[in-house]
């Protein structure tokens, strides 16, 4: 960034954090924004006048409350709650609830402010916001997990509606924990509305949410990869996490001709150099949806394979990188790892995973980087499908929905390259991402006056 724009992004981050103090996570998301938005801004003063900027880094509503419920052994546990209403500018507030012990006032604001950009760039109507709680769903039986939803929508489904505010599932809250929020809210409203998103196909689900997050992740990188002539076929790629994104991730990869070699937990990583194809991805499945076991177990079913305790997979040598574990999950050593074997994209299929020194390496080297408010898009872009679905009181095909959800991270893709172009040719896709994103919201804002 040039000096012309240093003093007025360390002015507004110097705001920033003195009003959000302790909230590292919120400051790293809202500064890589700016960043690339602040000579945007200076060029076109409407915006910076009527301080959009300022006001899309404040949420309109954050919400906290208290969750009590009781364990298996009668003892009453309590934990926190939260809701971030970011912004509601384009749409009713839309985004995930994460059930997980790091979640945290910071945490969540920086995933909502990250939610308003990327709904914005999905072009569907839907505003930014996040939610959960620091409750950990992990050694938890059905019943414990039901009772703190029970508990936890209690206070929420006041805050919440079809119109106002619809949440999703996140990390931590699959499936099994929407079916327990969804059923609590219809039994307080007295109400059948898709109210929330990921539901089961029989009781308002769309066909392809599950998979959204992680085909839209591969999706972008095909994009990404056509613009150097050449596609995922053939290609050797590293995969973080083992939940609904990157199970998805590489079950695209397959249909794609592409080889995934690794997955991970909060424990470490397996690397398979044999490939994980269709069978070995059904174990997966098993293992951890239904069983809820550790990624090691991989390695006492698949000899060939090897288990990294304590690891993370980013010092495999791939072609493709593909982040779909948590945030600031790849540092500056890993990406500089990842640029000396080679790997010419990187995908993201978590929020943010990738550290400010990170991203400036992958920048520097001119490889693919897809942010993830741009990559990840789809699984947002499919709860939008959802609701519409939910609306019009019917159910689209699961051809119907992939091929929307792939138009949109097309469209999603070649927004990201009119507005990330640079002079010699690269596309900053995180430049671009921010800029596209923040235009569509900032124009809302402006229309709506100062509210």
């Amino acid at each position: 960034m040039s000096e012309l724009f240093e003093q007025p992004l360390n002015e507004f981050m110097t705001k920033v954090i003195s009003k959000n103090p302790g909230e590292d996570e919120f400051h790293q998301a809202v500064k890589e924004v700016a960043e690339s938005l602040m000579p945007f801004i200076e060029e076109n003063p409407k915006y910076k006048y009527a301080k959009i900027l300022e006001r899309m880094a404040e949420p309109e509503r954050v919400i906290i409350f208290r969750v009590p419920w009781i364990d298996d052994k009668g003892n009453i546990q309590i934990n926190r709650g939260y809701r971030i209403e970011m912004n509601s500018a384009i749409g009713p507030y839309k985004g995930g609830l994460r059930f997980h012990p790091t979640v945290n006032l910071g945490v969540l604001k920086f995933l909502a402010f990250e939610q308003v950009l990327k709904n914005s760039l999905t072009t569907l109507p839907m505003g930014g916001g996040k939610g959960g709680s620091d409750f950990d769903p992990k050694g938890k039986s059905d019943n414990e997990v039901m009772r703190f939803c029970q508990s936890f929508m209690t206070e929420l489904y006041r805050h919440i509606g079809p119109n106002t505010d619809i949440p999703a599932g996140d990390i931590g809250v699959g499936g099994r924990e929407i079916g327990f929020l969804f059923g609590q809210y219809k039994r307080l409203k007295n109400e059948f509305t898709g109210v929330l998103t990921g539901k089961g196909l029989g009781w308002g689900g769309s066909l392809i949410r599950p998979e959204a997050t992680g085909y839209g992740c591969v999706y972008f990188a095909e994009e990404m990869l056509k613009t150097i002539g050449t596609d995922c076929k053939g290609k050797t790629c590293v995969i973080s996490g083992s939940g609904n994104v990157a199970q998805y991730v590489v079950e695209k990869i397959i249909q794609l001709g592409g080889k995934a070699v690794t997955l991970s937990d909060s424990n470490g990583f397996i690397y398979d150099p044999d490939g994980i194809d269709v069978e070995k991805l059904a174990f997966i499945l098993d293992l951890k949806n239904v069983k809820r076991g550790r990624i090691k177990e991989y390695t006492d079913k698949y000899k060939n394979a090897e288990y990294h305790p304590g690891e993370t997979p980013w010092g495999v040598k791939c072609d493709i990188a593909l982040p779909c574990a948590t945030q600031n999950e790849i540092n500056k050593t890993d990406a500089q790892m990842l640029v000396r074997n080679k790997c010419i994209c990187v995908s993201e299929g978590a929020n943010m995973p990738s550290t400010p020194e990170a991203i400036e390496v992958f920048l520097d080297a001119k490889i693919l980087y897809g942010p993830g408010k741009a990559a990840n898009a789809g699984g947002v872009a499919t709860s939008g499908l959802e609701m519409s679905q939910n609306s019009m009181r019917l159910n689209w095909s699961r051809q119907e929905v992939d091929e929307k959800l792939h138009q949109i991270m097309v469209n999603i893709h070649e927004t990201c390259v009119k507005y990330g172009r640079e002079s010699d040719g690269y596309v900053n896709y995180m430049k671009g991402a921010n800029i596209a994103g923040f235009i569509k919201v900032a124009d809302a804002m402006l229309a709506q006056g100062a509210v």
